[in-house]
């Protein structure tokens, strides 16, 4: 069964000119890319899209680098969608991420790691709405 996810091209790798490649990736590990938008976040954007690392010490770093440049941000849909792409980016620290995962292809340190990537279909869903609105079904039924 098919599953969404929402996956964020960071502003590292579109600065480095480097988004061809990890969409490519993406697809030829079987992803449908359904929406795809480029576009700067407002820090106000970023501030709500990181809201759940509010109360950390390195949400205000977040917050600086995801806006320091245009995103790529996606509606990816695949069988088991969100960890797939979780397995597709690697770990947070693209020093500790396996080989050909793109934290490891594309990423320079924890904090400027090329990607992100939704924990849960339910934060999916949430990340989802935040940057492409309600799904159809849920337009449909507002009427």
């Amino acid at each position: 069964m098919s599953e969404l996810t929402f996956a964020m091209i960071k502003p590292d790798v579109v600065r480095a000119k480097n988004t061809g490649k990890v969409i490519d990736l993406i697809e030829q590990n079987g992803f449908n890319i359904l929406r795809m938008q480029k576009g700067q976040l407002s820090a106000e954007m970023a501030e709500e899209f990181y809201g759940v690392h509010k109360e950390r010490p390195f949400f205000g770093e977040l917050v600086e680098f995801v806006t320091s440049g245009p995103v790529v941000v996606m509606a990816l849909e695949k069988a088991n969608a969100v960890k797939e792409w979780r397995d597709l980016m690697g770990a947070t620290d693209p020093i500790q991420a396996a080989p050909g995962t793109i934290r490891k292809l594309f990423g320079t340190n924890i904090g400027s790691n090329a990607a992100h990537g939704s924990d849960s279909a339910e934060t999916a869903n949430i990340e989802l709405s935040l940057f492409f609105g309600p799904p159809p079904s849920e337009v449909e039924e507002a009427k």
